[in-house]
């Protein structure tokens, strides 16, 4: 009967316990923080160049958001995320870029790494562009907006890959996987503009922006291609590591050695080249 009783008294203790541990945690609560203020060493207009892309550009710096608690100011990791954007975009802009910096106050940017957060505008030319810094917690919670810096930057020309020079600029597709398959698929030149044949698909690329080339056309599902800058002329080559990529994209490089995997199966697809980030992509269409 004692032994009983005993063990109905740790049970009862555990219980206790258990349900002052459940309050204790349940008394923890998010009192608020303070939204980080956002500076940086220079707010002059700005024209960024290729031959200074090592040196320093510019230093953003913010205030500790102080996260507080019930417990106290909060102990976990802060992760603060400098966001880029058009004037009036307000930070929704399909361009919007992000670069995450967990923990620190401050991030310095060489040239090279401020001119890459302007990857998805025109280059030289001026852009109003808003900086503001994003806090979270490190799960993500209670995100905290700093105030916004405006600066008229203007980007340069830099690209992943060398792009076209030869031909005035042009692409070709080429190999089994286009129309002419295992039979005429290597045939070069390929069928392009101006003497293309009634009935004929071109397999010239469109130049769609000045670091952005895509085509359209139906490819041969298992087979293989190359991207020819010259149409005629085997000297260069835009290629793959095969190790990198899959039939939907990847990193394209220079005179690689592989060639790209064409899709499994047969369809029209769209291909981009974009030589800005070095990748390509393959969609089905």
């Amino acid at each position: 009967m004692k032994k009983m009783i005993k063990n109905i008294s740790v049970v009862l203790v555990a219980v206790i316990l258990f349900s002052a541990c459940k309050k204790q945690i349940a008394e923890v609560q998010y009192l608020g923080g303070t939204a980080p203020v956002l500076t940086a060493s220079s707010t002059s207009a700005t024209v960024l160049n290729i031959a200074d892309k090592l040196k320093t550009a510019i230093t953003f710096t913010w205030t500790n958001p102080n996260y507080q608690f019930t417990t106290g100011i909060s102990s976990q990791d802060v992760v603060y995320t400098l966001q880029v954007d058009t004037t009036g975009a307000n930070f929704k802009s399909a361009n919007l870029k992000e670069m995450v910096i967990s923990k620190d106050l401050s991030v310095t940017l060489t040239v090279g790494d401020y001119n890459n957060l302007f990857a998805s505008w025109a280059e030289n030319m001026p852009h109003n562009f808003e900086f503001r810094i994003r806090s979270t917690l490190g799960n993500g919670a209670v995100p905290l907006y700093s105030n916004v810096v405006k600066i008229v930057v203007t980007p340069y020309l830099d690209v992943a890959v060398p792009l076209p020079v030869t031909g005035v600029g042009n692409l070709y597709l080429i190999g089994s996987a286009t129309p002419g398959g295992d039979a005429h698929g290597w045939d070069n030149p390929v069928p392009a503009p101006p003497n293309l044949p009634v009935g004929t698909v071109s397999q010239q690329f469109t130049k769609t922006s000045s670091t952005t080339f895509e085509i359209t056309i139906p490819l041969i599902g298992g087979k293989e291609y190359l991207v020819i800058p010259d149409n005629g002329s085997w000297a260069n080559k835009y290629a793959v590591k095969k190790a990198d990529v899959t039939s939907d994209g990847g990193p394209f490089g220079y005179n690689y050695g592989d060639n790209f995997p064409g899709p499994s199966a047969s369809g029209n697809y769209k291909i981009v080249l974009n030589f800005k980030t070095g990748k390509f992509t393959v969609t089905k269409i």
